[in-house]
């Protein structure tokens, strides 16, 4: 079988043999003609000198070597790079020689041959060679100017790798120079870090390693130790001085100081005559009587002259030793001589217990501090340790700059080229060649050839034409629509008539009746009785798949109405031994009116019956659209098993669809060689996007295929659909039993 590309390509050339002869006869003559304007050959002049990469030369710098080093990795591009061809043009024209650059660098020839490895190979009497080889050639017509070239080649490229080491070195030095300042300011700024810890830390770190500051926090300890002894020594008189006394150090102080003060006393003895004389005459006078109450408001005066002597005496508002009534304050104020040596001493020692608690707490808070100072020794010292780190790296980086500027310098005195000659430039003879005749012509036969074949491929991914059926069933695939069938091309002789399987026995018979059956199972147990057969353009075979498809159905025992839709042109009917009534083309509602008239019974097919065309009308699409047409469809709805329409192309006529809602689906007719893109695509999205138009699907007609091989494909094909509708079936089922 052949393969669906090699076909198309085959009908390619069949159709555009002409521009691919063209093509072959154009690129053949033009390489003709290449052959016959070839120059005579001239002779040349090839000078070759060699340069070597020379193992660095003792130096005193290591930049300087390091440099040789790198001088060696130069490449092809970089060894004829246009300062080299600048110097080579300035020193040829001190020599009379004016080429320029372009020239040089088109003509000139750079090898570089890799260092002998010393393989078992190699003769044993020649030395490895340790270092690259670079072969410079340059071709002329003269054998001196060869020379010359190449001589002044070989001078620029050992100029140019002297001026690569020198550019190499000031790069380095006014890096290095650069960076300089940035690492002084680095070591400057981490001498001062250092600096500045060790003022502020020194101290503390020298005291901790020579163990002032532990026996600092021994000291302190032992002191808290006969702090709290003396602060217990002074609680216990306390304690006892408080049960003798029966007063508090604020209550001792308070009555003390009362007890010392004379006017107070004073007013303590006032106070308590008036209280005796008021007692007195209390037994023969009323309350209300002027001597008592004169008595009162003494006693009242009294006790007012007293609260502010005590306020007075004690200060602070007796905020310090409150006091609580007059009563109180003359009790206090009244202490003896020995109870004020007990209370002042009372006083005495709560100062001196207050002053040693505090020192105590200052000596907790300074051991505190001196165990942080302590506990914080290690981190310090390991600062220390890090900043001095610091500190050196940053000197040895500073040393290390210092030392290869110093060396920089030192190889920019030294600097020498990395390539040296070798070979001084040696001038042969190169034979004249030119190529042959034969060649010319072989490889313009074949390009020819090429070419050709390429224009021909090219005017056919161009032709919008499906030419073979694989095109028409992939663009029908991608676009989703079923294939109802694939028609053979029948054999006919007669151009003018249409080629009918009018005899039972013919073999292209079976064809239209799978594609019957296959109409008749699309819709399931609702099968389309009214058939409408269209094509996108002419000429692809709608009239031979509708006259042929009736005949099946007739021949299949139903009663089959076949209707000569294409008012355009003229009737088919010759074809099945039918002769059109004349006059129905003068008067076609007429015609179409009387249905016995019209629906003439085919004479040689049983149950095969036939409406000719009355074409060509102009007004056919009023005739279409008339109601002796909408009669005749609904009539022949009811009185034949199945109805098929013929009708005009749809590229030129909106007959078909017209038609369609009258009928129970349309069936599009593709046939290879005939059917465009274009058009087929458009009319198939149109078709399946439209909510109104009943598409059926799509019929291949006159498909180069076996008969055998078309039965088999069809049987496939009926398969999938009867598994198809199976699955239908059983869906449909499962849903009415959850109705249920």
């Amino acid at each position: 079988m052949v393969l669906p590309f090699i076909k198309r390509y085959l009908i390619a050339l069949d159709h555009y043999k002409w521009a691919g002869l063209a093509g072959v006869a154009i690129v053949t003559g033009a390489s003709g003609i290449v052959a016959a304007l070839q120059p005579p050959p001239s002779e040349t002049h090839l000078a070759q000198g060699i340069l070597t990469y020379s193992t660095p030369p003792d130096t005193f710098s290591a930049t300087g070597a390091a440099l040789q080093q790198q001088g060696q990795a130069v490449t092809k591009e970089a060894l004829l790079s246009p300062t080299v061809l600048e110097f080579a043009r300035l020193r040829l024209l001190q020599q009379q020689i004016d080429l320029p650059p372009d020239t040089l660098a088109n003509n000139a020839r750079v090898a570089i041959d890799a260092p002998s490895s010393g393989g078992k190979n190699e003769r044993r009497s020649e030395p490895a060679n340790p270092v690259l080889r670079v072969r410079v050639s340059y071709q002329d017509g003269k054998a001196d100017r060869a020379k010359a070239v190449t001589l002044a080649l070989m001078e620029g490229m050992v100029e140019q790798s002297r001026q690569f080491n020198t550019q190499q070195l000031d790069r380095i030095i006014e890096n290095l120079n650069q960076i300089l300042p940035k690492v002084d300011r680095e070591l400057r700024q981490a001498e001062g870090n250092l600096e500045q810890f060790v003022r502020r830390e020194g101290t503390t770190i020298q005291a901790a390693e020579s163990g002032s500051l532990l026996n600092a926090l021994t000291s302190n300890q032992g002191q808290q130790r006969q702090l709290r002894l003396q602060i217990a020594g002074i609680t216990a008189q306390i304690r006892s001085l408080q049960e003798r006394l029966g007063l508090t150090p604020d209550q001792a102080y308070a009555a003390s100081a009362l007890s010392a003060d004379p006017i107070i006393a004073d007013l303590r003895v006032r106070i308590y005559q008036a209280e005796q004389q008021q007692q007195l005459l209390s037994k023969t006078l009323r309350p209300d009587h002027p001597t008592m109450v004169d008595l009162q408001n003494q006693l009242a005066t009294f006790e007012q002259l007293l609260q502010q002597r005590v306020g007075e005496v004690i200060g602070g508002n007796q905020i310090a030793a409150p006091l609580a009534a007059g009563s109180s304050i003359r009790q206090a104020s009244s202490l003896d001589p020995a109870r004020q040596t007990l209370a002042s001493t009372l006083v005495n020692l709560q100062t001196q217990q207050e002053t040693l608690q505090q020192q105590l707490a200052n000596l907790t808070r300074a051991e505190q501090e001196l165990r942080r100072e302590y506990a914080s020794i290690p981190n310090k010292q390991l600062e220390q340790q890090r900043l001095q780190q610091q500190v050196t790296l940053k000197q040895a980086f500073y040393d290390q700059i210092q030392a290869r500027l110093a060396d920089a310098r030192l190889a920019q005195e030294e600097t020498v080229g990395s390539l040296v000659v070798v070979q001084p430039p040696q001038t042969e003879l190169v034979p004249a060649t030119s190529l042959d005749e034969t060649v010319v012509l072989i490889v313009g036969g074949l390009v020819g050839l090429l070419v050709g074949g390429g224009l021909v491929m090219l005017l056919g991914s161009l032709d919008p034409t499906f030419y073979t059926l694989e095109d028409i069933q992939a663009a029908l695939k991608q676009e989703e629509v079923p294939i109802l069938g694939v028609l053979p091309l029948l054999p006919w002789d007669e151009a003018d008539s249409l080629p009918v399987t009018d005899t039972p026995t013919s073999p292209y018979g079976e064809a239209f009746e799978r594609l019957r059956s296959n109409l008749r199972r699309i819709g399931g147990s609702k099968a389309p009785k009214v058939v409408l057969i269209a094509s996108t353009l002419d000429g692809e075979g709608k009239s031979v798949t509708a006259f042929n498809l009736a005949i099946a159905s007739a021949r299949a025992g139903k009663r089959t109405l076949l209707i000569e839709a294409d008012l355009r042109s003229s009737s088919q009917a010759a074809v099945l031994n039918i002769t059109p009534d004349p006059e129905g083309q003068l008067e076609p509602l007429k015609y179409y009116g009387n249905l016995n008239e019209c629906i003439r019974l085919v004479p040689e097919i049983e149950n095969l019956y036939l409406v000719p065309s009355v074409g060509p009308q102009r007004q056919a699409a009023a005739i279409l659209e008339s109601s002796e047409m909408r009669r005749l469809l609904e009539d022949a709805r009811v009185r034949f098993d199945w109805v098929i329409l013929d009708t005009p192309a749809l590229s030129r006529y909106n007959d078909a669809l017209l038609l369609e809602p009258y009928t129970d689906g349309m069936a599009l007719v593709a046939r290879p060689g005939y059917s465009e893109e274009g058009v087929l695509n458009e009319a198939v999205q149109q078709f399946v996007e439209s909510e109104t138009i009943q598409f059926l699907g799509a019929i291949i007609n006159g498909a180069e295929v076996a008969v055998q091989d078309l039965k088999d494909e069809d049987e496939d094909r009926v398969a999938e659909a009867e598994i198809e509708e199976s699955d239908r079936a059983d869906v449909s089922r499962e849903k009415l039993e959850q109705v249920r």
